[in-house]
């Protein structure tokens, strides 16, 4: 790997979001020959707060701020389609109308629901430990039945395509090779770092760490499992981390299978003008981050010049 910083990213409407250390860039088709491409230079928490970069603490910071990023880069990425077709932005109170419906639609689906149906099964499993683990079952069943009713939508498979693009553009920088399609379309689009194994190792460890909780009222299990969703997400943000480091060692590999399994579900293989802009997102992050040990690795030719006519919006501030 050519430095020690984990670049990643995400699949956004027609387009990529790139994130490295101090700077993000989208990359979004609007039409062939067009890719528009924004950076903004990013402020961390853990920058201006030390304490916020310490084990488990970090991953609940850090889900936090993907959370904000992402949506910014749908945003931006959804404006642009929006504009190519000759509609306006969304409004600032369409998208606070989205990010609720979003938050609801995930309490309503991923915590409700498990103890709805945990209410109606109890009664038929031996113990409280075995009702509290199928609460758990129940979610990620959940999860993958969500995952397979949205990838049937032709857009969001698209998505997926360019989630494809970003793994293995990342796979290409990881290896320390040129940022070229060539090379990209020879790798996986799996990645142990993925968000999507990070939601499943969620649903994993909110299941075993809810089934040793004790006798609770049906609101006190519903507050319980709010209130103990950071504590998760630090825990699995760890996992993560560390898979995607020590690839090589088996206990590693072994607990990214079930991940890199799901992901199956959410990557598709990428075309060519796909795998472009990917490349085109990286590119101009590393170029912002003008660090000196990537120079050599970044393509002075193909993407940048094949994708057609590029408008870069350089601004400071997330």
């Amino acid at each position: 790997m050519p430095n020690n910083f984990q670049y990643g990213g995400q699949g956004v409407l027609e387009g990529v979001m790139m994130r490295g250390r101090h700077h993000y860039a989208v990359a979004v088709r609007r039409g062939p020959g067009n890719v528009v491409l924004q950076s903004r230079e990013l402020n961390p928490y853990t920058e201006k707060h030390p304490i916020l970069k310490r084990p488990f603490i970090r991953g609940i910071v850090a889900l936090g701020e993907a959370f904000i990023l992402g949506l910014k880069a749908l945003e931006f990425s959804a404006n642009q389609l929006m504009e190519a077709e000759g509609e306006g932005e969304i409004t600032p109170r369409e998208m606070a109308v989205a990010i609720i419906l979003a938050l609801g639609m995930t309490v309503l689906l991923f915590i409700a629901l498990p103890l709805f149906i945990r209410q109606v099964i109890a009664g038929y499993l031996p113990g409280l430990f075995w009702k509290n683990l199928s609460e758990g079952l129940v979610r990620a069943l959940i999860l993958v039945g969500y995952i397979l009713a949205v990838s049937m939508v032709k857009d969001i498979k698209r998505v997926f395509a360019y989630h494809g693009a970003e793994h293995q553009v990342i796979h290409t920088y990881e290896a320390g090779e040129e940022l070229t399609v060539e090379n990209a379309r020879t790798k996986s689009p799996l990645h142990p770092r993925c968000g999507t194994s990070f939601l499943l190792f969620v649903v994993i460890i909110s299941a075993i760490l809810f089934s040793f909780l004790g006798e609770q009222t049906l609101p006190m299990r519903f507050l319980s499992r709010i209130l103990l969703l950071p504590v998760i997400a630090g825990i699995s943000y760890e996992i993560i981390k560390l898979a995607g480091k020590h690839q090589s060692f088996f206990l590693w590999k072994w607990l990214s299978w079930p991940g890199l399994l799901l992901q199956r579900l959410t990557t598709r293989r990428p075309d060519e003008e796909q795998l472009q802009v990917a490349i085109m997102a990286l590119q101009e992050v590393l170029n912002q981050e003008k660090e000196k040990e990537v120079q050599p690795l970044l393509s002075r030719a193909g993407p940048r010049v094949s994708a057609g006519r590029v408008m870069s919006e350089v601004d400071s501030g997330v």
